[in-house]
């Protein structure tokens, strides 16, 4: 093993893999570049992406967030969760409730401990949703949302609901969510003209008012077991829309995330962080 070598932790919310890098103690000096070599599931690490975790002049610390293609993400809403894990765990942040700097601002996390007084889960505070185009982004008027309106793509039509968590999101309802060829349909409405910042894009099978399926395409990094920022965006889509409660139990590929549509217009996201293992990354 060389001698210069970069540590690593890697942690999944319900599948949502990253590897984590504490700037405290290493220096990452192309995160871009990094993020690409170790997300490869094949000659890397293998993860969604990457996630830097380092000082903050106004939370207890801060994360960057570098999908598996190098771009960069204002907010990760399974990766925050984890954040919150490794500085309470690692003695960052002293409290139950942790405070991260993100992009998409600071983002309060209620954890919960473990009987080893280890994070096994968090509260999070997604912060106020985006419901303007000009908030998404996306083309037309600024001023207005895009809620069951149509989107031609592939020669279909579809419905779709926009909302941003920071990040961009789009949501279509759908019968049968396995049914659908995300791979296919995914990177044709990420790349769509109508989203000049790409989008995310989340299929979605009502359950009941209280209870959905769903599915995801994540700008950067194709199919993911599990997207936070995206079940926030379909809980606050799912309102919008007239199709289910403000407090909603989604079911994602890697488990479940429970959501809610605050009075106060804030978006709570609950579910589990875990750590897998640590280990070392050579730079020679």
């Amino acid at each position: 093993m060389p001698g210069n070598v970069l540590h690593f932790t890697k942690m999944h919310g319900i599948g949502n893999d990253y590897l984590y890098v504490n700037l405290f103690e290493e220096t990452v000096a192309d995160p871009a570049a990094l993020a690409r070599a170790v997300s490869d599931r094949h000659f890397g690490v293998g993860s969604d992406g990457l996630i830097l975790i380092g000082p903050s002049e106004t939370a207890d610390v801060s994360m960057r967030m570098f999908n598996a293609d190098g771009s960069e993400s204002a907010m990760c809403g399974n990766g925050v969760r984890c954040v919150a894990k490794y500085a309470r765990d690692r003695g960052l942040a002293p409290g139950n409730e942790v405070r991260v700097e993100t992009k998409a601002g600071v983002k309060a996390i209620r954890v919960a401990l473990d009987e080893n007084g280890k994070v096994n889960s968090a509260r999070v505070d997604m912060g106020e949703p985006g419901l303007t185009r000009a908030e998404i982004p996306m083309t037309g008027p600024a001023d207005e949302r895009c809620v069951n309106e149509r989107l031609n793509v592939l020669g279909e039509t579809l419905e779709i609901t926009c909302v941003s968590m920071g990040n961009p999101h789009v949501v279509i309802y759908v019968p049968d969510v396995p049914a659908v060829d995300l791979e296919k349909l995914g990177p044709a409405i990420e790349n769509h003209e109508a989203f000049p910042e790409r989008t995310n894009v989340h299929v979605v099978e009502k359950i009941s008012a209280e209870e959905v399926r769903m599915r995801t395409w994540e700008r950067g990094s194709g199919m993911t077991l599990a997207c936070g920022t995206g079940a926030s965006a379909v809980c606050v889509a799912g309102v919008l829309a007239d199709r289910t409660d403000r407090r909603i139990l989604a079911h994602l590929p890697g488990g479940n995330l429970n959501l809610e549509w605050a009075e106060n217009n804030h978006v709570f996201m609950t579910g589990p962080a875990v750590e897998v293992f640590s280990g070392k990354w050579p730079l020679d």
